[in-house]
């Protein structure tokens, strides 16, 4: 059976040219011309990858990208993005989209990473070890659930987030690289930069340290890594 890839365009001539060239690679491929149309494509297609333009009618990339991981859904998101404006990258990885291209893009590029995300989603959905809880200082996180808590304050977290947390656990008091975060969460096929990685330790701290900015369990460890701590 040949994968699913929604693509969301409001523009017709780059949404046709996407369609064109990922059905020329065997994809079977549903198209949306707006947010409101894809939340609910998605619901009824249950696409296998989500390919996102950020600027569109009615819903934007980043409405609906925030409701499907609000809502649990975890399928791929391919963001794409305005040429120059590095604050959408960022925002959209932040909203937990998975990876991004900037416009104009190659389409070379673009079918890379369309096939390193569906590579690394069947890689994801192979069953793997995962704790039933995690527990540090005082914070105590549910793995089952995505849920924690920090002093009785409870947080949500992304499979994302929890998947960087269990790595880090596993190694815990010893630094790991970002090239073996990346490699092991992201996928050894990821083409982003580290900058994916960073924003979401930043996200994770926010969540477990009583001062984010000075944190006391996710260490930094200066040009290689991160260490978690109890």
């Amino acid at each position: 059976m040949s994968r699913k890839i929604l693509v969301a365009e409001d523009d017709p001539h780059i949404r046709l040219g996407l369609v064109d060239a990922l059905s020329a690679e065997g994809y079977s491929v549903v198209e949306c011309r707006d947010g409101v149309e894809a939340l609910a494509q998605i619901r009824n297609a249950r696409p296998d990858l989500i390919l996102l333009d950020v600027m569109m009618p009615r819903k934007s990339g980043f409405d609906v990208c925030r409701e499907l991981r609000a809502a649990k859904n975890t399928v791929p998101i391919l963001m794409l993005t305005a040429k120059g404006q590095e604050t959408d990258k960022v925002v959209g990885l932040e909203l937990g989209a998975d990876d991004y291209v900037t416009k104009p893009f190659g389409l070379r590029e673009l079918l890379a990473r369309v096939h390193a995300l569906l590579r690394r989603a069947t890689h994801d959905a192979a069953p793997t070890f995962r704790p039933d809880a995690i527990r540090f200082g005082r914070v105590e996180i549910d793995c089952p659930a995505l849920r924690g808590s920090r002093r009785g304050e409870l947080f949500e977290l992304t499979p994302r987030e929890l998947a960087v947390l269990v790595l880090l656990d596993r190694e815990r008091g010893n630094a790991v690289s970002r090239e073996t975060i990346l490699n092991e969460v992201w996928g050894i096929e990821y083409y982003g930069t580290t900058r994916s990685l960073d924003q979401v330790i930043v996200k994770i701290r926010q969540k477990i340290e009583d001062e984010p900015s000075s944190p006391r369990h996710l260490l930094t460890v200066h040009g290689l890594g991160y260490r978690l701590e109890a």
